[in-house]
């Protein structure tokens, strides 16, 4: 077998969250100009704006695993399913990420007229929530014809087209847009059942009146979103100081690990139906319809009134593998290829399948709020109203094996049916019912002095449940056959959000900042999912930080200390036996979180075209509270570290503009990562890179390339799956293991016009 030992690569492009806090007189975050660091270097003829209330400096859209989702932003927690929130037109793009994630209704588009990234108090103020979001503007109708497009492809194959038309209807003040996206990406990968392991679809059109004497404008706006999407996963050999190395038989990043045929098969938890589903096309395809009202007024009294409502309607369809385990079968086992009948012995994955039937999905959601500045205050108070209703959720659960190696294939073993399939809807979900949220807040940003800017908010919340679940144990087999077993839910929680953030200047140039951040937050109706009754108690997410500025022509410097905590976080984790790993149990984990961190964020420019961005963080995310019991045997995990959050990142961005010429760069990077709950196994430290060139043919025109990788770094990344309950690292070196992993080595193309 040949080997090459590797370092380790990974997952997602994170940045610390303490700079985000500093008042935008400091200027010290203004650090570059688009958020999207593929639309700022290949597009230069498209400018993307962002609000006072938002950071324009971060890459977030700049995904080392793939090209569908923005980046997460790391603020020192886990990152979740859904990744970081994506807003569109001050409202979420979708209302809960599970089972419709942001990437099927969103993405980066120039359909989109500004995109930015929320900071973490104005999210705190405005929707109640933690964390970092992209806050995005659909593009509306222009009193001038407007064309702008792009198109973009990859040395793997990936095709992008996307272009939108602005324009007037008539001379009194009517517009229209109309735009389409659609994308066709394999990935880096090829899969043994489709070409693409993403195709999405986005179709926009709407009218826009501007009213009389600059008073304002109101959109309508309609979206019509059609996608699916895979995750693949990497087979490596798990070595010493968290190194791995890559198998002759599978390249990390360019082979697939998802089952050769993409079939899997089901018993359906209500109706107790057998089938079997496809991991592409119509059996995981998410279909969306959008409808936005949006605009401004200005009334007679100054302050400007500005709205924004939706109504969401969705049918969603999921289908997912899991890897969890790979051991070894001996000659004579009993396993046999599914396709042939043919015996196997070897190295033998164990696969966790989860299929969502068709689900509908309604959300209605509308913000309106007042602003205005009255002396040295900046006024804003609002109102937010989400509404959400889920049509029996259920997640249909079965387990397979497969052989390990590119484009696996199924097998069929000793406790499997005929098909290969066993243990069907053993940790099944099921969940029904509404959602509610009325919220209002305040905001105000007071110059109390030309020294001395003091910006502070409130967010009271009214959160309803009202639904449906069952407590019936889902054992093997499980299904639904009695009314009596669901259960109501009537729940109600008062939840309080805010923010102070003060900013002194002690000289012109150099200052302190204070900041305080406060969520709370409580379950939602997925919470429900399984059989038990979640702990509703509230989750609070106090958050202090401090620190100082400095800033002058050629620097731009914080540096700023921050605590936060995080109590009654629920999880939920696929375990696998140590000492069986054909063993598997899904169990329910509450516990905290706390981090205390430290954050240099500068941007330097020497010389003429120059610039160069810099930021370093040292953080210590632990585990408290962490206990519970799996196979017979109690765990306790408390001050481990957080899986996948490093303790130290960095990020360096240098740029240089010469004429039409832009050449850039970007190196992210991450220390020791742990990749399981014990902390035995762990990642090694690593960089991740980005680089790239655009050239301006005219005021038009651009032309762009970007390489992903450029170190041709490959390896695992994230978590491994099916390894929570290792304490001891060496007994697993030279094991076969799986997880994550970056992009390999990426060429980019992109022509981007603007007229």
């Amino acid at each position: 077998m040949r080997k090459s030992t590797l370092k380790i690569s990974a997952l997602g492009l994170m940045l610390s969250f303490a700079t985000a806090f500093a008042q935008e007189k400091t200027n010290s975050l203004a650090v570059k100009s688009a958020i999207n660091a593929a639309a700022k270097t290949e597009e230069g003829v498209k400018t993307v704006t962002t609000s006072s209330k938002e950071d324009n400096n971060r890459n977030v859209m700049l995904n080392a695993a793939n090209n569908t989702s923005p980046r997460d932003v790391n603020i020192g927690l886990p990152s979740t399913v859904g990744g970081i929130t994506i807003l569109e037109n001050d409202l979420p793009a979708v209302y809960f990420f599970w089972p419709e994630l942001p990437n099927k209704t969103w993405r980066q588009s120039v359909g989109l007229e500004k995109t930015g990234l929320l900071k973490m108090d104005q999210l705190a103020n405005t929707m109640g929530d933690l964390g970092f979001a992209v806050n995005s503007y659909s593009q509306i109708g222009t009193k001038d014809l407007k064309v702008k497009g792009k198109f973009t492809t990859s040395t793997f194959g990936w095709l992008q087209g996307d272009a939108n038309v602005s324009g007037p209807i008539s001379k009194n003040g009517w517009t229209y847009t109309v735009g389409a996206f659609a994308n066709f990406d394999p990935s880096t990968y090829k899969l043994g059942f489709a070409r693409n392991a993403d195709e999405t679809k986005i179709f926009r059109a709407g009218i826009t009146k501007y009213f009389n004497d600059d008073k304002g404008k109101i959109s309508v706006l309609y979206k019509y979103a059609d996608s699916y999407s895979l995750t693949n996963y990497a087979v490596f050999e798990y070595g010493p100081e968290g190194k791995v190395t890559e198998l002759d038989n599978f390249k990390i990043g360019r082979d697939s690990y998802i089952v050769r045929e993409g079939n899997m098969k089901f018993k359906d938890v209500l109706s107790g139906q057998t089938y079997f589903a496809n991991l592409a096309g119509n059996d995981n395809r998410s279909s969306s319809h959008n409808i936005d009202v949006v605009g401004n007024y200005l009334l007679n009294n100054g302050w400007n009134f500005k709205f924004s409502t939706r109504a969401h309607f969705s049918k969603v369809k999921m289908a997912n593998s899991i890897p969890l385990s790979i051991f070894n079968a001996t000659p004579g086992a009993g396993y046999t290829l599914a396709s042939n009948g043919q015996a196997y012995s070897g190295p033998v994955g164990t696969q966790l399948a989860m299929y969502t039937p068709e689900t509908p999905i309604t959300s209605v959601a509308g913000r309106f709020s007042l602003n205005k500045q009255v002396g040295n205050h900046n006024l804003t108070v609002g109102v937010l109203e989400q509404y959400y209703h889920i049509d029996k959720f259920t997640s249909n659960r079965s387990f397979f094996y497969q052989t390990v190696g590119a484009q696996p294939q199924r097998l069929i073993g000793p406790n499997t049916d005929a098909d290969g399939f066993y243990n069907y809807n053993t940790g099944a979900e099921y969940h029904s019912g509404t959602e509610n949220k009325l919220s209002v807040y305040g905001t105000d940003e007071w110059k109390v002095s030309d020294n001395f800017n003091l910006s502070y908010g409130l967010h009271l919340k009214n959160h309803i449940l009202d639904g449906e679940y069952s407590l019936t144990p889902r054992t093997v087999g499980f299904s639904f056959t009695d009314p009596s077993q669901f259960n109501q839910i009537n729940q109600s929680f008062f939840q309080i959000g805010g923010s102070l953030n003060a900013t002194y200047n002690i000289t012109k140039n150099f200052g302190v900042i204070a900041n305080a951040l406060y969520t709370e937050e409580n379950r939602r109706l997925e919470s429900y999912s399984q059989a038990f009754e979640p702990n509703t108690n509230k989750i609070k997410s106090p958050l202090g930080a401090i620190g100082v500025f400095w800033n002058t022509d050629w620097i731009q410097l914080i540096s700023q200390a921050t605590y936060l905590k995080k109590n009654n976080n629920l999880n939920r984790y696929n375990l696998v036996n140590p000492a069986n790993s054909s063993q598997a149990q899904v169990a329910t984990v509450y516990y905290d979180i706390q981090t205390l961190g430290w954050t240099t964020d500068f941007v330097l420019k020497p010389f003429k075209g120059f610039n160069l961005h810099y930021l370093v963080t040292f953080q210590n995310p632990v585990y408290k509270k962490f206990n519970f019991d799996a196979f017979g045997t109690s765990y306790n995990y408390s001050d481990n570290n957080v899986l996948g959050v490093a303790k130290t990142l960095m990020e360096i961005d240098p740029s240089y503009t010469i004429d039409k010429w832009r050449f850039w760069a970007s190196f992210r990077y991450f220390s020791k990562q742990y990749a399981n709950l014990t902390n035995a196994l762990y990642f090694a430290p690593r960089w991740e890179t980005f680089g790239g060139v655009s050239y301006t043919v005219n005021k038009n025109i651009n032309l762009g390339a970007t390489v992903i990788n450029f170190l041709n770094q490959r390896g695992a990344s994230g978590t491994i799956n099916g390894a929570e309950l290792i304490t001891d690292a060496s007994p697993y070196y030279g094991k076969l293991l799986t997880g994550t992993y970056i992009m390999p080595l990426t060429g980019q193309f992109s022509v981007s016009f603007n007229f």
